[in-house]
């Protein structure tokens, strides 16, 4: 019986984000039906939106028992419509000191819970991230007194 081609798309996500620890974590811990905590969430549908389509990412999240459809439907439009990046690692850990549950599994790895080293996303979400950094150089430049300026 042949695969449709969402099927395959949602399956080919998963694989995807399983490339990663932390995203691997996540997942197991939603369908294992665990409390992943508010930034799970977050994190979690910050990333998967890249890799799943919506119905599949809200499903997804509402295995968490403390998300129901309701909260999945706004954190999916929410991240969407921010068109937040996925975070980097100092991101995550911030995230994670204010839950109890660990994004992180592996903190201590410098090289864990950076899903831009394991995963390969659009290159509209590289050039936004770039737009960004460079946008919030020239702030802190403006900010800096002029060396001829007592």
């Amino acid at each position: 019986m042949a695969r449709t081609r969402k099927e395959r798309r949602s399956s080919s996500g998963r694989e995807a984000l399983r490339k990663n620890g932390m995203m691997a974590h996540l997942l197991d811990s939603l369908d294992a039906g665990q409390d992943i905590g508010h930034f799970g969430r977050l994190v979690f549908a910050m990333v998967a939106r890249y890799f799943m389509d919506d119905e599949e990412l809200r499903q997804t999240l509402m295995q968490d028992p403390a998300c129901d459809e309701r909260q999945a439907v706004s954190l999916v439009e929410q991240v969407k419509g921010r068109d937040y990046s996925p975070p980097r690692r100092e991101k995550v850990l911030q995230f994670q000191a204010q839950q109890e549950f660990p994004l992180c599994p592996n903190a201590e790895d410098p090289d864990a819970c950076n899903v831009y080293k394991d995963l390969q996303f659009p290159e509209s979400v590289y050039e936004h991230i770039t737009d960004y950094r460079e946008q919030k150089a020239h702030v802190h430049e403006d900010d800096t007194p002029s060396a001829g300026h007592a």
